[in-house]
């Protein structure tokens, strides 16, 4: 079985600037929580069908399978919600590897760092443009956002 453990957290987009276009992905949810999130994705030129379990702490299984783009763009249709529309950029830092996603649509204006880890007690150094954590709020995951699209905020 496969284990994503992950910490999101909030960029200062004052002190992080995007270099290079960036990877452009676009998801939808079949399937959210308490069941397995199930989600299709389109990341450039690939697709990706994705089912995540339930979180323990910041831990989860975790399953990834490439599909045939066509297939995924027909998911689309089986949506429970708004796709979520984001550019993504890899950045290492310390030896690390950053995944920035700055997201558009009716998620623009948000802006968030995700880095995966090899164990939950893991350290890292946390590059200057990052603002707070937000591993675990809710608000953040992206399945959240495309019922609760951050445009729609009361902030």
């Amino acid at each position: 079985m496969a284990t994503e453990i992950e910490r999101k957290f909030l960029v200062n987009p004052e002190k992080w600037k995007p270099s290079g276009t960036g990877i452009r992905m676009k998801q939808a949810y079949l399937g959210v929580a308490p069941n397995p999130t199930v989600r299709v994705r389109v990341k450039d030129e690939k697709a990706y069908l994705t089912i995540k379990g339930r979180s323990q702490s910041i831990s989860r299984p975790e399953f990834e399978y490439e599909v045939p783009v066509a297939d995924a763009l027909e998911m689309f249709g089986l949506a429970i919600s708004s796709p979520v529309e984001k550019i993504r950029h890899e950045i290492l830092h310390d030896g690390m590897l950053w995944e920035v996603d700055v997201f558009s649509g009716a998620n623009s204006g948000l802006l968030m760092a995700e880095i995966e880890l090899e164990s939950e007690d893991q350290s890292f150094g946390l590059p200057e443009w990052i603002a707070e954590e937000v591993t675990g709020d809710e608000r953040y995951y992206n399945s959240y956002l495309s019922v609760h699209p951050f445009q729609e905020w009361d902030l």
